[in-house]
């Protein structure tokens, strides 16, 4: 008995345990499709329809195609290669003597998803204690910002050599916010703030942003 099926656009004549290549189908190795029939018969008789059950034996790649590209009169010249997905198919049988086997396979595959259920929940428990993380890291950060205010009035920063009032937000977005602090500067403490305001290292020592604060401290 044989049967004329289509898949991936086109058309094959099977008989059972033939193997075929087809255009790429979705499954793992060792899966049951059902592929299209357009006829089935025995010689003589002839049906239409019908139902034809395969095993995927191979997901694969053809063999490598060359495609030569090129224009008159010029010197463009292209080439390029493609490797076709393939799908390696033993037929199984025809007329639908094995298409129940087919719902079997669907609740084997119903199973492991139930299983994954309880994994997915899992996470969400651990979103409760990342609230009280959060927390506990903000409660240090704010703790560290007060310190940084020397005093409680803030200078004008724009004094320094080289700073505009853009600038002076991003320092005191950084904590920085009198002259105090940028007198007390060290070395480590330039490197830090360079991490987060780029350039500022550079700025710093190019300018004399130390000493000159040091003055303007005095002058407060």
């Amino acid at each position: 008995m044989f049967a004329v099926i289509k898949t991936g656009g086109k058309q094959y004549r099977v008989n059972e345990n033939d193997v075929i290549v087809a255009e790429r189908l979705e499954g793992e190795v060792g899966d049951s499709v059902d592929l299209d029939v357009l006829m089935s018969g025995d010689g003589a008789d002839v049906k239409s329809g019908g139902s034809v059950n395969a095993e995927i034996i191979e997901q694969r790649k053809g063999d490598k195609i060359t495609v030569f590209k090129k224009r008159r009169r010029s010197t463009y010249r292209r080439t390029k290669g493609h490797r076709q997905f393939e799908t390696v198919l033993r037929v199984i049988g025809i007329g639908g003597s094995k298409a129940k086997a087919k719902p079997a396979a669907k609740k084997a595959e119903e199973k492991p998803a139930a299983k994954d259920a309880p994994k997915k929940a899992a996470p969400k428990k651990e979103a409760a204690p990342k609230k009280d993380e959060a927390k506990k890291a903000d409660a240090p950060a704010k703790k560290t910002a007060a310190k940084k205010g020397v005093t409680g009035k803030a200078d004008d920063l724009t004094k320094l050599n080289g700073v505009g009032p853009a600038y002076a937000k991003k320092l005191n977005a950084a904590g920085v916010t009198t002259f105090e602090q940028v007198a007390a500067w060290k070395k480590a403490d330039i490197e830090k703030l360079d991490e987060q305001i780029s350039g500022l290292q550079a700025k710093a020592e190019n300018e004399g942003w130390v000493a000159q604060a040091k003055d303007l401290a005095k002058e407060n």
